[in-house]
């Protein structure tokens, strides 16, 4: 496997790095390009989990996918969040995109892996490719940016519905804007095909994003699989016991695991 570290420059001139997982070429595969997973990770917009960064894209590059970890801006960096942390996933996707050919991957099975905050991410930049606004403020076509199918772990949807108040010294980073602060009103018939998993003792992101966002799916008839685990709290990522943090033994949950299996299933489906 190649490791390496990029960085790219989004389409509001926004420099931001990329972390690249490509396997090494085998030979004369019956499928000679490999899918390529985008893994967003979550983080309260402060900083970039850990545990939904590096191992989820290793975990994917085992099921054969090349993957990369994206990097996004948060709230201590220069500038707003938005709209340049969903620019950077779209630019992300142009970039691979562009050079499917240097890193053996098809274009046209690209996903997008976004968690709790990154799930936000991810979303609300599917939103902001169909959107013809998005798409002549900054010079893009839906068809070179949009991901072909998008997974959502425990997502933020809605800034509204989380399991706690947003402190008075942050209220001023809230997006103004109401369809980036609730990544389901951009959601069109064109919104890519969505697998999604949440647990229903989530305290932090209310599953109730999750409850949204199917609503706007099912309403826009976008195809949907979407798994609701009875525990699990909240930031689980692939629930192994290798990845718990200790005094969160919670974390260990094969049952709330299964999640990655199942995705892989769904891929496989829809692909």
């Amino acid at each position: 496997m190649k490791v390496t570290d990029l960085t790219l420059t989004n389409f509001n001139n926004r420099a931001f790095n990329v972390h690249t997982y490509t396997l090494d070429s085998i030979g004369d595969l019956v499928i000679a390009k490999h899918p390529l997973a985008i893994v967003i990770p979550g983080g309260s917009f402060d900083h970039l989990s850990l545990r939904e960064g590096e191992p989820v894209a290793l975990a994917f590059n085992n099921c054969g996918f090349n993957s990369v970890v994206m990097e996004y801006n948060l709230v201590q960096d220069e500038g707003d969040i938005y709209p340049d942390a969903g620019l950077d996933v779209l630019s992300t996707v142009k970039y691979f995109r562009d050079h499917a050919a240097e890193y053996e991957i098809d274009p046209e099975r690209i996903v997008t892996v976004g968690f709790s905050a990154g799930g936000h991410v991810a979303s609300l930049a599917n939103s902001m490719a169909n959107s013809s606004e998005y798409q002549k403020e900054f010079n893009f076509t839906s068809k070179a940016v949009l991901p072909n199918k998008t997974i959502l772990g425990y997502p933020l949807i809605n800034l509204a519905k989380i399991g706690f108040d947003i402190p008075e010294d942050e209220l001023d980073k809230v997006p103004a804007d109401d369809f980036v602060k609730n990544s389901a009103l951009g959601v069109t018939d064109k919104t890519p095909a969505t697998f999604i998993f949440h647990a229903w003792d989530d305290p932090i992101v209310l599953v109730n994003n999750t409850l949204e966002y199917l609503e706007a799916l099912r309403e826009h008839n976008v195809p949907c699989e979407a798994h609701l685990f009875n525990r699990g709290g909240h930031g689980f990522s692939l629930a192994r016991t290798d990845m718990v943090v200790k005094g969160r033994e919670w974390q260990d949950n094969p049952h709330a695991g299964h999640w990655f299996e199942l995705a892989q299933e769904w891929l496989k489906s829809e692909w």
